[in-house]
């Protein structure tokens, strides 16, 4: 593929990868994602001018999406990254386990959790309620993608990237079943009715 005209081009917005057959079509372009996450970037710079912060990915998701802004930020800036999975048992469905934790104290530090896809909202009502237990002095949300119609907790993000529709998206960090996470723009994994 041509980086100066994917994503572009009626003939470049489909990719079909050889290993999976998958059919993807381009919902926003790298140039488009390089644009907004500095945007991003410089927001939070005006916003914790003079500050220090703690960028906390969650994983997996959210590590491309966290390296490009954290590039963009004009601050003294650390990391720290946060896993969670959900789990199905006889008696309980897609409850949520952390499994990793934040490795240093949060205490009195200017938090920002970054993820890359805000749906339901429940993973973030989690995350939000273990870390606001470290004490932090300020804590905001930047996500890559916010898909609002998906909702089913009242909570929104601080920094948002794009609002997106109801689609099942990846690249950029997303992925299905482990994959396309490399992909450097944002793709509709179209429905096997939809492949050609």
């Amino acid at each position: 593929m041509n980086p100066s005209r994917h994503g572009t081009s009626p003939a470049h917005d489909r990719a079909r990868l050889p290993a999976t057959g998958d059919q993807l079509k381009i919902l926003i372009t790298r140039e488009q994602l390089a644009a907004k996450v500095a945007e991003l970037g410089a927001l939070i710079t005006a916003d914790f001018a003079g500050e220090s912060v703690v960028l906390i990915g969650v994983l997996k998701g959210a590590a491309i999406f966290l390296a490009d802004l954290a590039r963009h930020i004009d601050l003294d800036a650390s990391f720290d990254f946060i896993a969670v999975s959900s789990y199905r048992n006889s008696r309980q469905s897609g409850e949520l386990k952390l499994t990793k934790n934040v490795d240093d104290s949060l205490e009195g530090k200017n938090v920002i959790l970054v993820e890359d896809i805000l749906d339901t909202g429940v993973t973030l009502t989690y995350i939000r309620k273990l870390l606001q237990t470290r004490q932090p002095k300020t804590f905001k949300v930047a996500a890559l993608l916010d898909k609002a119609s998906r909702r089913k907790v009242a909570v929104e993000a601080d920094y948002v990237g794009f609002k997106i529709p109801n689609l099942f998206v990846v690249g950029y960090g997303l992925d299905f079943g482990g994959r396309y996470r490399n992909l450097p723009d944002v793709y509709v994994l179209e429905s096997p009715s939809d492949r050609a």
